[in-house]
């Protein structure tokens, strides 16, 4: 029982304290790794979460509830998940309709960016890990990653697919 209270305490704080998918998996790391699961488990739940489609946050929510409690903590976590953005899309569709007029939305919206940006630079440290990569090997991936997402436009599904199986052939 404690666990499953975990899972939907820190789902609803993760949901509620960040803005995206990938933005929130720095405050998912930091409440999960060493508690409810190892560094090894969470960047297997991010790499399964960004591969399938839909929302990173719920599929987080249900791969990591599922390894910690089977079926009930899904449902637990993905209901923490849920729970915070479905309040908060009410309450903004409701103020947005009232105030679609006002030009300080937009600029509200523009300091956003580089804040999240940062966020992101955290998240990619902390999965990384204060060791660093180890060895040439994951340092040449993630750059031809970098490369196909930026120089090649490749969907970041596909590169993180592909990187899967190189990772399938290079570390077995």
């Amino acid at each position: 029982m404690d666990n499953l209270w975990q899972l939907f305490v820190t789902f609803l704080k993760v949901n509620l304290l960040t803005t995206s998918g990938p933005a929130s998996a720095g405050l998912l790391y930091s409440e999960m790794v060493g508690k409810l699961m190892t560094r090894e488990e969470f960047v297997e739940a991010v790499g399964y979460s960004s591969v399938l489609p839909g929302s990173d946050a719920l599929q987080m929510a249900i791969f990591v509830g599922y390894r910690v409690a089977g079926v009930p903590g899904a449902i637990i976590a993905s209901i923490g998940a849920i729970l915070p953005p479905t309040v908060i899309m009410f309450g903004i569709a409701f103020l947005l309709t009232r105030l679609r007029n006002e030009a300080w939305i937009g600029s509200f919206v523009k300091g956003l960016t580089p804040a999240l940006a940062a966020l992101l630079l955290v998240t990619a440290y902390q999965v990384v890990g204060d060791k660093g990569w180890q060895g040439w090997t994951p340092f040449v991936l993630g750059t031809a990653s970098l490369a196909a997402l930026l120089l090649f436009k490749i969907p970041p599904t596909l590169v993180l697919l592909a990187a899967g199986i190189v990772g399938i052939v290079i570390y077995r």
